[in-house]
């Protein structure tokens, strides 16, 4: 008997930024593989009984390998459990929801995605700020800051990144900010551009940091957390 997957968006931390539908299937299901930004009040949504696997993924941190996940996500839904895959953020931006469906339909299980609140979005309100603005951003540019190395990703579009005129957010960022900011400057961004570090969005452990493209990298080596962070730069007043 086969079960069946929920692909659950919980949102950047705060239970309350939870989708109506989210909280239904967290709340139904028999086994949760959840994110390390998807646990902690989230995970209280789910029922006495139900299996919480961690099976997380950060920087500099041993962690499961990507084919271990979806076999344990495999595994469950083949035992006939209504499995939740719970990913921070909205799951279909840079959470390899990709590699997890492809393991599902080859498997012959079926599955469902529920978007959510990214943490892009929670930034920006959290802040203050639109993501858009009239006639100065008219476009909003999502990023990821390293690539399965670790590294800066080589094949970045720096012209794009440079455009002054729209948002950029970059995920997963802190670690290779500096070495970014120095290539925007290279390709014609200006280092006076507004830039804001946001850690932790959502959670009582929320850090904002304004300062500029020239100063941000500066403050990320000597004082920002450990915590998750998102990076925006543009017309951010």
């Amino acid at each position: 008997m086969k079960g069946f997957v929920s692909f659950v968006s919980s949102g950047p931390g705060d239970p309350d930024l939870l989708t109506i539908k989210a909280a239904h299937r967290i709340a139904a299901a028999d086994a949760i593989l959840f994110d390390d930004l998807s646990s902690g009040p989230i995970l209280a949504q789910a029922r006495a009984g139900a299996d919480l696997v961690a099976v997380g993924k950060r920087a500099g941190r041993v962690s499961p390998k990507q084919d271990q996940v979806s076999r344990l996500l495999v595994e469950y839904a083949q035992s006939g459990a209504k499995v939740v895959r719970l990913k921070s953020g909205d799951c279909g931006l840079f959470g390899r929801l990709e590699e997890e469906i492809d393991a599902c339909r080859a498997a012959g299980i079926t599955f469902e995605i529920i978007p959510g609140v990214t943490s892009a979005s929670a930034a920006a309100a959290a802040s203050g700020i639109p993501l858009t603005r009239r006639l100065t951003a008219r476009r909003v540019q999502f990023v990821t800051g390293h690539d399965v190395t670790g590294a800066l990703p080589e094949d970045l579009n720096m012209a794009a990144l440079a455009d002054p005129a729209a948002t950029t957010v970059i995920f997963m960022g802190k670690r290779t900010f500096g070495e970014l900011a120095t290539r925007l400057v290279a390709a014609g961004l200006s280092p006076d551009t507004p830039a804001l570090l946001a850690e932790s969005v959502s959670t009582p452990a929320e850090h904002l940091h304004r300062a500029t493209l020239a100063t941000l990298a500066d403050y990320i080596a000597a004082e920002a957390s450990d915590g998750p962070a998102l990076i925006l730069l543009g017309p951010l007043a």
